[in-house]
């Protein structure tokens, strides 16, 4: 009793920590529940982020405790966290072993449109819930119209610093460091990003990626499709004119290239994963070998 503690340590799957820190009206509730519905079986943890008023910014102390749960709670691993919070670099914390981040985006007007309704009148997923703008009628045309401040382009600065983080530049709008920063940490520090439009094949690649999360996740969509899509009531498409008064702006031209790298970025890699046939897709087997390898053993 008196010597070292041997901690046991877990293999390198069950030592797997995946963050998914999700933004707002872009399908994460949907790919969240499959997560939850594959936990059981995949035999994994799915925790919730839920910070004081959605805050996506955490304190300092609150960082330094999220970094400590999340790398030393083993009772937890393998794990799946999810949470409206931007990017946190563990490596500034000096841990050893960092987790996987996913996460998906969505174009940005769509996004805002749905959020904007979203506050209005909810979803089918809790339908009773009494949501902060509930009463307001008025659409998202006639917000944009009247130049309300729930639909002001300013509303589009979301995606940009979710993916940049916790520095201060990161939520000055506008800022074209924070872009750079957003689309830096998505190519270095994110295993994949999706787009909704495509959430399909973003959990394809992802049940072949990583498939002691995610095994069973393609079939578990495509046959559970209604359960899992979760639908904003009562929304109603822009016109033309909203839209294009909306593209004016300098932030939606900074969110919809953001938006637009991360497509590209999105689209490269499953390119590089998948092949067509028949309209359909599948996911290329293993495509290199190892050879030539010395000293021969006897």
């Amino acid at each position: 009793m008196d010597g070292p503690r041997q901690d046991a340590t877990l293999d390198e799957e069950e030592d797997m920590v995946i963050i998914y820190n999700r933004v707002p009206k872009t399908a994460s509730t949907s790919f969240t529940n499959i997560a939850y519905d594959l936990c059981a079986k995949n035999k994994y943890h799915v925790l919730h982020i839920n910070t004081t008023k959605n805050n996506p910014v955490m304190s300092l102390q609150d960082q330094v405790r999220f970094v400590k749960n999340i790398t030393s709670w083993k009772e937890m691993k393998p794990g799946f966290y999810h949470g409206h919070v931007s990017y946190l670099d563990f490596a500034k914390f000096g841990v050893k072993k960092k987790p996987i981040y996913i996460n998906v985006i969505r174009d940005p007007i769509e996004r805002l449109v749905s959020y904007y309704y979203f506050l209005r009148f909810g979803d089918d997923y809790r339908p009773g819930l009494r949501r902060r703008k509930q009463g307001d009628k008025k659409t998202f045309d006639e917000c944009v119209a009247e130049g309300g401040s729930d639909c002001a382009p300013e509303k589009l600065w979301l995606q940009i610093p979710f993916f940049c983080g916790h520095s201060s530049e990161c939520w000055n709008v506008g800022s074209r460091w924070a872009m750079d920063q957003a689309k830096y940490n998505l190519v270095n520090e994110y295993f994949l990003v999706g787009v909704t439009e495509e959430l399909e094949d973003f959990i394809m690649l992802l049940e072949a990626a990583l498939p002691r999360f995610f095994r069973g996740a393609t079939e578990l969509y495509r046959t559970g499709k209604k359960s899992h899509l979760r639908k904003t009531t009562e929304k109603k498409l822009p016109t033309k004119q909203t839209i294009a008064k909306l593209q004016q702006s300098d932030i939606w031209k900074m969110e919809n290239e953001f938006y637009e790298f991360a497509l590209e970025q999105f689209q490269f890699i499953r390119a590089h994963a998948v092949r067509e046939k028949d309209g359909d897709l599948y996911i290329l087997a293993q495509n290199f070998f190892y050879e030539k390898i010395y000293p021969k053993s006897n």
